[in-house]
């Protein structure tokens, strides 16, 4: 008996001793990739140095397998794809989802460079004055092309000032989602796998409670830290 409980309280030492190493983010951690193993192929994200509170937070989460079997829970085509929610682990049918998740939040931090072109990742947040981020809910941005009429509406009537000659550019070329610009943190990009981010906006999705969850799940199967490479 006395080797039964030994063992056990072994096992349990062993498993604490792991999850405050997977916790602790490390140099070599940041020099590192995400990559998100979904049920429609694989994403990887790369994070900015320039937002170092967000960068962290979630190179942490991935490290301690928080969204692992989590749901993109959110998803709304020519706009963006968000998951994050722990409760979606799991979820029933018909569920309404996107109130979970950490008990603290994390401050802004938004950088001029970093805009809501195609394929970045950002930070959601709940309507709070300091714009602080949840503590781990994010989406991943597709977007549309805009005009230059269009984007004339966004400055006029969304954003209430002139978008940088540069990211418009952008937003005319490749896309992306304007309005959202220095109200949400930017804090990485997708360098491979957007063609998996056009499919999963292009699910079907509930016009139910569940409004915008996708009908069929869409699930982070595994995330992960991997070398980086150049693509």
């Amino acid at each position: 008996m006395n080797k039964i409980v030994g063992l056990l309280l072994l096992i349990l030492l062993t498993n604490t001793l792991l999850a405050q190493k997977d916790s602790v983010v490390t140099r070599k951690d940041r020099k590192r990739d995400v990559l998100l193993q979904t049920n429609y192929g694989d994403i990887t994200i790369r994070l900015s140095d320039s937002t170092p509170l967000h960068r962290d937070n979630f190179l942490k989460l991935t490290k301690t397998h928080f969204y692992d079997s989590v749901l993109f829970h959110r998803v709304i085509k020519n706009f963006m794809i968000q998951g994050g929610d722990p409760d979606s682990k799991n979820a029933a049918a018909g569920k309404p989802l996107g109130n979970g998740g950490p008990a603290y939040r994390i401050p802004a931090e938004f950088r001029q460079t970093l805009f809501h072109r195609k394929g970045v990742i950002a930070a959601a947040r709940d309507n709070n004055p300091e714009k602080a981020s949840s503590g781990s809910q994010f989406y991943i941005t597709q977007g549309r092309i805009f005009t230059d009429a269009g984007l004339d509406s966004v400055e006029t009537y969304r954003l209430k000032r002139k978008i940088p000659a540069n990211h418009s550019e952008v937003y005319k070329t490749a896309g992306g989602v304007p309005h959202l610009d220095q109200n949400y943190t930017v804090f990485g990009e997708v360098v491979k796998g957007l063609d998996v981010v056009d499919k999963i906006a292009d699910v079907k999705t509930s016009k139910g409670a569940d409004k915008d969850r996708p009908i069929e799940n869409v699930t982070i199967i595994k995330a992960k830290l991997i070398k980086r490479k150049k693509y």
